[in-house]
């Protein structure tokens, strides 16, 4: 199935137990042979009711208004000028039909109304799942980062896709030659509290349209 007019991408909310317990149990199956984070349903409810908070963003989508199909969480940092996204998890029978694009593009819009201006994600390789495992990435860093191969579906190239570059590593993040991969794509808006900022960064660069999606005006700096 597509994402189309019977998906929709909510909020979740912490009165509706029965789409937080779908929610927790769509996170843990994702995550039960891949990463001790959330080894049990309990660890996975706690953090899901974690994530409905002031300073997240935490959207599920739907189908039916009852059955949940994935979630996404984005956490404030550095003043909310960046959000973490963390994490990404689709119910594994509906994966392949662009709900994770979907989610993704839906948490850029929600940290655009925010007045955020990048988000970042770590995704780690734990299993030899890039070619950044088990090598000594202390030496020749940006070579390695610029050649690296997608062995075994590594998300790094699905959120590549997305707009994310790859904007540095955490060696040994999970043990020694386990990596951690930082990526990051920048949020460009011209919301109210990041005109002057933005005017700022275009000042010197080439010719750049935007728009500024509450007057529907274009803007153009030189």
């Amino acid at each position: 199935m597509d994402v189309g007019e019977n998906v929709k991408i909510i909020d979740s909310r912490e009165e509706n137990k029965r789409l937080i317990e779908q929610t927790a149990a769509i996170l843990y199956e994702s995550f039960k042979d891949v990463s001790e984070a959330w080894p049990t349903m309990e660890a996975a409810l706690e953090e899901v009711y974690g994530s409905i908070d002031k300073d997240r963003i935490s959207r599920i989508a739907i189908i039916d208004d009852e059955i949940v199909l994935g979630w996404i969480r984005g956490i404030s940092m550095y003043n909310g000028n960046v959000w973490e996204l963390h994490p990404l998890v689709v119910k594994t029978e509906f994966r392949g039909n662009g709900i994770g694009k979907a989610l993704v593009r839906n948490l850029e819009e929600q940290v655009e109304k925010q007045g955020g201006l990048t988000i970042w994600l770590g995704t780690d390789d734990e299993d030899g799942s890039t070619s950044l495992l088990n090598i000594d990435l202390y030496e020749g860093l940006h070579e390695k980062i610029k050649n690296i191969r997608n062995i075994q579906r590594h998300p790094y190239e699905f959120y590549h896709k997305m707009g994310f570059i790859i904007v540095g590593v955490m060696p040994d993040a999970n043990g020694i030659g386990k990596p951690d991969i930082y990526m990051a794509k920048r949020v460009l808006i011209l919301s109210p509290q990041n005109r002057k900022i933005n005017k700022t960064f275009f000042k010197d660069r080439p010719r750049v349209n935007l728009s500024f999606k509450e007057t529907g005006l274009t803007y153009k700096f030189t």
